[in-house]
């Protein structure tokens, strides 16, 4: 029975491979056997990387132990991690750790070397504070494939033969190409057509007989009226998953379209990293990234996305943990200066649009491999300043304004959340008035979008104003994870900010669904009383807090008034001061509103 291909469902988010690294890097040099595999999961437990904040986790725990691991206050001892780690009672103990090594291993971050672990050269690139986030996942992606030494999930038995990012890569190409055969617009491959054809290519010679499948799906779907095409699709799936499987037994059926969406919404969340994909059509499809198709052209024209032969495991390691091997396709001089040319083209579209004066032509045939590489950086650096001006600008418009409203609104409408609420949240702060900067901290891709949330150990958001500096944290957490996840480490992340930036005063604010009463009260000490000895300016507000503010904002601007960041200050300091008033932090949580009002009525007494 024929098996999808999968990233890992041992880590969903990405940045979290990158703390599962770190703790690796203790175990170095060590024999791979089943004592320090255990040894791996207990250190992963101890650090809070593997268990906390998991209810999963947590079933036949001790209430101690579930309340040592949620109190981030205290460390968890090693000897602490390793009662918990043997009191879940596995079957396979050292098979958890050999799990939570996985992901890292199929990435070429770390391998197995003679019997010991070593941590890779894409491995030590990836744990330096200023790595290449997108290079390491790319790099690592365009090798991996199946079948390889290194697994025995998918035998070479001639049902298995791809790499799976090329081969989408392929597909996704092949299905806009027969659909602008048709005389149709390109549009990609829907997530839901990802999620069933994409980990179930399996060979690469199937990629056109895959589009073309992705063809004859829509067009069944398209001669059914609009109430029918989901029942249509549904139907198209299950007889999709039988041939798969080659059995018609309905649980087997029912575990493998589970699985695929999960494996599909997984591989779209790693391979967006990239940047040679991206979302569009308003978040439903997957496509190629445009402002790459030199690249991805002359890729796609070199890797048929075969498999590579190899004759053992430590082989393929080195191959795929390999950062400079293979040669890329674009690494030459004529196709340098295409990428220039298209990237510089980009950006005389963006000036123009925002009417500024075009930098000045660069002779390309002077510049030698190295100048242009570097000149390709500086340019797509500019273009991300442009793309930032642009969206700066036309976060002022009024219709932008409502759009940011609603959104807020309804998010749980919406797929990707966290990612789509950092967005949100930096779209409204430049909306609000005459910041100096609004800087998020997620990454992005080509297009300007965020490909993922900010990682750990960073603000979510900072803002840079002439009287102030500020910092913005957001969350979907509403339960006592929240308090978890965002407590400690938001009045830690905004202490660092203040001493960092001690010559004006900061202000950090909060926004969530709803507050947790821990949170809430936390924050509240923080600033009523102090964290590490000083009070802090923490304002923490729902999104319904938060949309309040930003209708005040659409009234200003329809009655033709400017809102400063000198009368937001205002906002926050008065809100700051009902601390005092009340002796309850869920007290001064209802009086957001109308400190709001009253705010909103000061506004609009002034001439």
């Amino acid at each position: 029975m024929r098996k999808p291909w999968s990233i890992t469902t041992t880590v969903r988010n990405p940045n979290r491979l990158r703390a599962f690294l770190v703790v690796l890097q203790q175990l170095e040099n060590m024999k791979w056997e089943s004592n320090n595999q255990c040894l791996y999961q207990i250190l992963l437990i101890q650090s809070r990387q593997y268990g906390y904040g998991s209810p999963q986790f947590y079933n036949g725990l001790t209430q101690d132990n579930i309340e040592l691991i949620n109190d981030l206050s205290q460390e968890i001892s090693f000897q602490e991690a390793k009662e918990i780690f043997h009191s879940k009672n596995y079957k396979d103990p050292a098979m958890r750790g050999r799990q939570s090594f996985n992901p890292l291993k199929k990435m070429g971050l770390a391998i197995v070397e003679n019997g010991k672990l070593k941590i890779t050269g894409a491995g030590k690139a990836f744990i330096k504070s200023d790595y290449d986030f997108e290079e390491v996942f790319f790099r690592s992606f365009m090798k991996w494939q199946i079948p390889n030494p290194d697994s025995r999930d998918y035998p070479r038995n001639g049902e298995y033969d791809i790499k799976p990012f090329i081969g989408t890569l392929h597909l996704i190409n092949s299905v806009n190409r027969m659909e602008e055969n048709r005389g149709n617009s390109p549009k990609g491959i829907s997530k839901r057509e990802f999620s069933l054809f994409a980990p179930t290519l399996v060979h690469y010679k199937d990629i056109e007989d895959y589009a073309e499948k992705v063809i004859e799906l829509r067009d069944i779907i398209s001669e059914v009226v609009k109430q029918n095409r989901q029942e249509r699709f549904t139907s198209y799936e299950r007889c999709f998953a039988s041939v798969f499987l080659e059995t018609t037994e309905k649980v087997k059926i029912d575990k493998l379209l589970r699985n695929l969406k999960d494996y599909g919404d997984n591989a779209i969340r790693y391979f967006r990293l990239t940047r040679y994909i991206y979302i569009r059509g308003g978040g439903h499809y997957v496509d190629l990234e445009s402002r790459r198709s030199v690249e991805i052209d002359s890729l796609l024209a070199q890797d048929n996305a075969q498999s590579e032969p190899f004759t053992s495991k430590e082989e393929y390691a080195v191959y795929i943990s390999d950062m400079t091997t293979p040669q890329l396709p674009w690494e030459t001089r004529e196709k340098y200066i295409q990428i220039a040319k298209r990237t510089e083209k980009e950006i005389r579209k963006l000036e123009n649009s925002l009417d500024k004066k075009a930098l000045s032509t660069v002779d390309y045939t002077a510049m030698t491999i190295d100048m242009l590489t570097r000149h390709i950086s500086n340019m797509r650096n500019y273009r991300q300043q442009l793309q930032d001006e642009k969206l700066r600008m036309e976060s002022q418009n009024l219709e932008q304004i409502r759009d940011y409203i609603d959104k807020l609104q309804n998010i749980f409408e919406f797929e990707q959340r966290p990612i789509l609420l950092e967005k949100l949240a930096t779209l409204s702060l430049n909306a609000l008035n005459d910041a100096i900067a609004i800087k998020p901290n997620y990454p992005i891709g080509d297009d300007n979008e965020p490909t993922f949330t900010a990682p750990a150990n960073t603000p979510d958001i900072e803002c840079f104003y002439k009287n102030f500096n500020a910092i913005c944290e957001v969350t979907m957490l509403t339960d006592r994870k929240q308090w978890y996840n965002e407590g400690q480490p938001v009045m830690r992340h905004f202490r660092d900010f203040e001493d960092k930036h001690a010559s004006k005063p900061s202000y950090c604010l909060f926004i969530a669904p709803k507050l947790h009463r821990d949170t809430l009260n936390t924050f509240w000490m923080s600033v009523r009383y102090e964290y590490e000895g000083r009070a802090q300016k923490i304002i923490p507000l729902t999104i319904s807090n938060f949309v309040r503010i930003l209708e005040v904002l659409l009234q200003m601007k329809i009655s033709d008034k400017f809102l400063t960041h000198v009368e937001l200050s205002r906002l926050f300091d008065d809100i700051l001061a009902q601390s005092i008033t009340f002796n309850d932090s869920n007290e001064w949580q209802k009086s957001f509103p109308t400190a709001i009002d009253s705010w909103q009525d000061s506004l609009f007494q002034k001439t």
